[in-house]
């Protein structure tokens, strides 16, 4: 089964074609328009998404040999993620598959990401039931999944502010690192000393909640206070207040944020009895929170799970993955009844 999957719920326009449980391209186009204004600008996201959408298709088609003939199906998300962003991919999908007829089907974002774990891993051998750490820009949340329908999936605890993604890109831009900002942390945290500066760990005593913005609170305070560093400043006069400790701040950053995930994710393993433990989303690719998760998991006989890189982040990939395991179980939508599949999140 050849499937085509196309991912715009934020600021990535990405398309992938798959066989099976195999990706054969997978290919994303990433907007670099929202640096200047320190974050995603909905508007100027679809418009970009609207530009690129058709080019990233063509291409990924052309890398993976396949024609829109040979496809079997067509792929898409539904959401979560911006309005005007997802349209743009389900309205190009809509089209597609009222051209072609062939059936459309409708992803849950935050399911996809989940199975970006599991491509080129048939369904029947995914270990349930498993502990879910879904870590982006947009959430941060722990699940606990029994089964393969969206039925057995529990929703533990999730983030009551800002998620995790959302604090590295906020205490990131206070330090002048631009945006986004994760990323850049990450890679300054691997030459500092994450033992110079301690800052909070949040929400310890809650198993399965989380909080950052005590920690965004606190930094904003520790920085003015040290470094006499205030709103307004431009980039480059941050970095110079900083100088040389810049290494070891982000150094400590990364620690207070990913502490907190790992030790959460372990402790809904031993809570729940769980002996699997999936990581996913955009914060999934942080260094520190994949070496430190799998020490851990191996020294609590826990089988970790995590994407490569690659498919850490928004990806075409990840979406038909999710729709072949929705194939599979014989849940898809007909090309003009996209919603046709209701998910409310929030009860689970």
């Amino acid at each position: 089964m050849k499937l085509l999957g196309i991912e715009s719920s934020c600021d990535d326009t990405a398309a992938a074609v798959s066989q099976g449980v195999h990706l054969l391209s997978n290919v994303r186009s990433s907007q670099l328009g929202h640096q200047a204004f320190g974050g995603v600008v909905p508007e100027l996201a679809s418009r970009a998404h609207d530009q690129a959408i058709t080019a990233v298709v063509e291409r990924a088609l052309s890398e993976a040999g396949v024609t829109l003939e040979e496809l079997d199906g067509i792929a898409v998300t539904l959401g979560p993620g911006l309005m005007g962003s997802l349209l743009v991919g389900l309205s190009f999908a809509k089209g597609l598959a009222v051209q072609t007829g062939y059936p459309l089907i409708g992803v849950d974002h935050l399911d996809a990401h989940k199975m970006a774990a599991w491509v080129g891993t048939e369904d029947q051998d995914i270990p349930y039931p498993y502990v879910a750490l879904v870590v982006s820009g947009g959430h941060t949340r722990l699940e606990y999944i029994s089964g393969p329908s969206s039925e057995d999936i529990r929703l533990l605890g999730e983030t009551r502010d800002d998620a995790a993604g959302e604090a590295f890109d906020k205490i990131g831009k206070m330090m002048g690192l631009g945006y986004p900002a994760g990323p850049v942390v990450d890679t300054l945290a691997q030459t500092g000393d994450p033992n110079r500066f301690s800052f909070p760990q949040s929400m310890l005593d809650q198993p399965y909640e989380f909080s950052f913005s005590g920690l965004k609170t606190h930094l904003r305070r520790f920085l003015e206070d040290e470094y006499g560093i205030v709103s307004g400043l431009e980039q480059d006069e941050l970095k110079h207040r900083l100088g040389d400790d810049l290494p070891d701040l982000a150094a400590g950053v990364n620690v207070a944020i990913t502490e907190v995930l790992r030790k959460k994710a372990l402790d809904a393993c031993e809570h729940t009895g769980a002996r699997t433990l999936v990581v996913a989303g955009g914060v999934s690719a942080n260094l520190l929170l994949r070496d430190t998760l799998a020490t851990s998991c191996n020294e609590h006989d826990i089988a970790l799970h995590i994407p490569p890189i690659d498919l850490c982040t928004d990806n075409g990939g990840m979406i038909c993955r999710q729709a072949y395991h929705l194939v599979m179980r014989g849940q898809h939508d007909t090309p003009l009844e996209p919603y046709a599949r209701q998910w409310m999140r929030d009860s689970r």
